[in-house]
């Protein structure tokens, strides 16, 4: 059964599309613009299925449905009375506001037929889609919205309220002669470290084997860098949060990519994953690269 439904909708301008990729990052499976009639059949593959990545499912409607948008009265009235449970965001905006975005874009509004001003546009689509605003359970009006607050209001709304993580976290180890990561956020040298590659029995093997990795661990210095790193990345976290960043790319580059970096990279992974803070994901770039040139050269 999934954990909720969450009907997107609103005036076209005032934001529908950037909540819907705000709950996408917040782990909401995202489908938008469905015929009106799919709708029902929709909720039923959901409630059906078995799919974990869709317990939190985020359905975008808008006045592009056309003239069956009405239908979605009688639509939710089923769904209300099969017990399917659903919450409606509806994203609002200034009149004026909606215009000004409209000029700034560039784009064409729905229901333009050409031969009117946007604002006569705007009025009609707010009479047709009324009683989606009457229905909301949540309205959110983004006229003096930043989108970074805007994004930090859903996440309030719609997080999950269990501890979950809010961002998601990619520990990646790499070979700095092998560039350094073009997607990091933040980048850690683990060269002041001593190098397993010159120990004759350490050299063909990997950060991921126990005698390399106690070796690299083993060091005072390691100790305190992964301190210092982990202390550094739960600082950090929530303020990324806070300025609407949803992924995050810490990685800890080495010579190759295969021995320090790797044992460290595993290591903090480890403690973070400890915390329960965050949703990780662990990544030797390089790791792969550096084996296939030790083993063949």
């Amino acid at each position: 059964m999934y954990k909720r439904f969450v009907i997107v909708t609103g005036i076209s301008g005032a934001g529908k599309s950037t909540a819907l990729r705000a709950l996408e990052d917040l782990g909401y499976f995202c489908a938008d613009n469905l015929p009106i009639s799919l709708i029902k059949v929709f909720f039923q593959l959901v409630i059906g299925g078995n799919n974990e990545k869709m317990n939190k499912v985020a359905l975008g409607i808008d006045i592009r449905s056309g003239g069956s948008i009405t239908d979605l009265q009688a639509i939710f009235d089923d769904l209300k009375a099969s017990e399917y449970p659903f919450e409606i965001l509806f994203i609002d905006a200034a009149d004026e506001v909606i215009v000004r975005r409209y000029k700034e874009t560039r784009r064409v509004h729905p229901l333009s037929t050409g031969k009117g001003a946007i604002e006569e546009d705007i009025t009609r689509e707010r009479q047709q889609i009324g009683f989606l605003k009457e229905r909301a359970d949540q309205i959110i009006d983004t006229s003096d919205m930043l989108i970074k607050n805007f994004r930090r209001e859903l996440q309030k709304l719609y997080a999950d309220t269990d501890g979950s993580a809010q961002i998601s976290l990619t520990i990646m180890s790499f070979g700095f002669k092998y560039s350094i990561p073009a997607d990091a956020d933040m980048v850690f040298d683990a060269r002041f470290l001593p190098n397993p590659y010159y120990i004759p029995e350490l050299k063909k093997l990997s950060g991921n084997d126990p005698p390399v990795s106690d070796y690299v661990l083993g060091c005072e210095a390691a100790e305190t860098f992964l301190d210092k790193a982990a202390d550094m990345i739960e600082f950090l976290a929530p303020r990324y949060i806070e300025e609407g960043k949803s992924l995050l790319v810490v990685a800890i580059g080495c010579t190759g990519g295969r021995h320090r970096s790797v044992a460290l990279a595993n290591e903090l992974y480890r403690r973070l994953e400890a915390s329960g803070k965050f949703s990780l994901n662990l990544d030797h770039r390089d790791l792969p690269k550096d084996a296939f040139l030790k083993d063949n050269f």
